[in-house]
Formats: structure tokens, C-alpha cells, sequence
């Protein structure tokens, strides 16, 4: 039995695509669940699923003046993805629409000019890798990419947490104390699409932010505190990761959806069982309210 479960779990790595994959599902895991659970605090999740399809057109464009040039995609991908952030934010200043109204209706587009760009230049396969990501086809330069841009995200994040956290409270508070909101804000989205950008290669546009968001949400329900979030989030999408990769190997399924499917799986468990914001919570809540008070049980 012990033999069994041994081999079960580390005959995969046995392959070098398969540690590689492994490795760059882990950077991932943990830089990406951290972006997430300042994506839901500040009420902008859409926002992370929004970004992951703008960076489509950059990336397209890079495809195809470059083909599979991953440097090339993905500083094609950075810039649509700042420049859709940065069309956001001046239809927001100058119109009043907000900001996540605004960028749902620029990746919409951003979505259809990427898929038609890469479809008029390269075949079915060549779309459904952008897409949907390959993340067992990554390479050893790959990895170097996924890795440096995660340590600097790592980086930023460690730089202005402090900054991150009261932007997230109180702006104006910010502001009073010599640093500027939108600076802070403007970093923060810089971050989000640098992430995004470097999971395309493995999960594809489509569902870059899968990793990112699901486990961020299912934390909510584990835990009332910050760094409580952060810390689920991470073991969460690193566990989905491990194990999903370990579960594509054996049963056959393609990576990146099975990562994610565990992913989803988990924010299930988590919305029905967890102590906080859950349908178990809320029965709780219910239950205490449906009681008499004392006070009303004496006459």
C-alpha cells in the first residue's frame, strides 16, 4: 500500500517536463493567491478574470511578428495589459463609469481583436496554446522567466504591503500621509498583469486567473484576518497545484484544467463548510437569531 501511494506520487516527477511544470505551478502559487486576496478585498475580482483575457491582443501581436517567442509574448502581453489598465482608468476619470464597467467592456474587445489576430496568423493549435497554455511543454527558459517575474512580484509585494493594506482600507488616509492612492493603485495593477502575463504560458489566457482568484475566495471562508488569507491561499493553490498535476499524470487530463478544477473545487468546499462568509456560517447566523432571547422568556 505504501509502495503504491509512493510511486503514485513521485513517479511523475521522475520526467524533467514534469518537475518543471511542478516548479513553475509553485512560483505561481505563490505570488498569484496573494494578488487574489487584494483583488477581493478591494471588491475588483472581475477585474483579475478582465485582465487576463486583455493581455490576448498583446500577446497575439507578438505571436505573430515573432511565433513562439515567450520573451516576445510576454512583453507584448505587459503592454496591452498596462495599456488596457491605463484606458480604464481615463474612462473612469473622464466619464464617471466605474472602473470595473469600464474594463469589462474594454476585454470584451480586447478578447475578440486577440483571438481574430491569432487566428488569422497561425492554426487552430497555435490559438488553443494561447488560450489554454501548455503547461507541461514549458521549457528551461520558460521557467527562468515564470521565476524571475514571481521574485519580483514577491519583491514588490514585500516592499509595499504596508501601502497595499491601507490602500485597500482607507485612501484618503494614504494620501494624508504623503503617498498618493493612485500610485499605490497603479502599482498594484502593474503587478496583476505582470502575474497574469507569466501564467499565461502554463494555464493560457483563458484561465490565468483561475490560480489567482478561486483559492483568494475560498480563503474568505477560512479566515477573518489578512494574513490568515494570504497563508490559506497560498497552501490552497499549492496543494491544487501538486495535486493536480499528479492527477493529469495518471488519469490522463490535460494540466492546466485540472489544476484549476481542484481550484474550484476547493472554493466549493470552502463557500458550504467554511466558518466564515459560508452556507455554514450563514445557517449559524440563523440559527442564533431564530432563538428567543431570554428576555423575552420571562413574562
Amino acid at each position: 500500500m505504501l509502495d503504491t501511494l509512493h510511486w503514485w506520487l513521485t513517479s511523475p516527477f521522475d520526467y524533467a517536463f514534469m518537475r518543471r511544470a511542478l516548479v513553475a505551478s509553485l512560483a505561481l502559487s505563490l505570488t498569484a493567491p496573494v494578488l487574489g486576496v487584494f483583488l477581493t478585498l478591494r471588491g475588483m475580482s472581475l477585474m483579475g478574470e478582465a485582465l487576463s483575457h486583455a493581455i490576448l491582443p498583446g500577446v497575439a501581436v507578438a505571436f505573430m511578428l515573432a511565433g513562439f517567442s515567450l520573451p516576445m509574448m510576454m512583453l507584448g502581453g505587459v503592454l496591452a495589459g498596462l495599456i488596457t489598465v491605463a484606458l480604464a482608468g481615463g474612462v473612469t476619470l473622464f466619464s464617471g463609469l466605474k472602473e470595473d464597467a469600464a474594463m469589462a467592456s474594454l476585454f470584451l474587445v480586447a478578447m475578440a481583436g486577440g483571438v481574430t489576430i491569432v487566428s488569422l496568423s497561425g492554426n487552430a493549435l497555435d490559438l488553443g496554446h494561447v488560450l489554454f497554455g501548455t503547461i507541461l511543454a514549458v521549457d528551461s527558459r520558460t521557467l527562468l522567466l515564470v521565476a524571475l517575474v514571481s521574485s519580483a512580484i514577491l519583491l514588490s509585494l514585500a516592499v509595499s504591503f504596508r501601502a497595499l493594506v491601507v490602500e485597500c482600507l482607507d485612501p484618503q488616509f494614504l494620501t494624508l500621509q504623503g503617498r498618493h492612492a493612485g500610485w499605490t493603485h497603479t502599482l498594484f495593477m502593474a503587478m496583476v498583469v505582470l502575474c497574469l502575463v507569466a501564467s499565461f504560458q502554463t494555464l493560457g489566457t483563458l484561465m490565468a486567473a483561475g490560480l489567482m482568484l478561486l483559492p483568494a475566495a475560498a480563503a474568505r471562508s477560512w479566515s477573518s484576518r489578512l494574513e490568515g488569507m494570504i497563508a490559506i491561499a497560498i497552501g490552497i493553490a499549492v496543494a491544487c497545484s501538486v495535486t493536480g498535476l499528479l492527477v493529469s499524470y495518471h488519469a490522463g487530463l490535460p494540466s492546466g484544467p485540472a489544476i484549476i478544477l481542484l481550484a474550484g473545487l476547493a472554493y466549493v468546499a470552502s463557500i458550504a463548510l467554511g466558518p466564515y462568509r459560508s452556507l455554514r456560517a450563514g445557517r449559524s447566523r440563523l440559527k442564533a437569531n431564530a432563538l428567543p432571547r431570554r428576555s423575552q422568556l420571562i413574562p
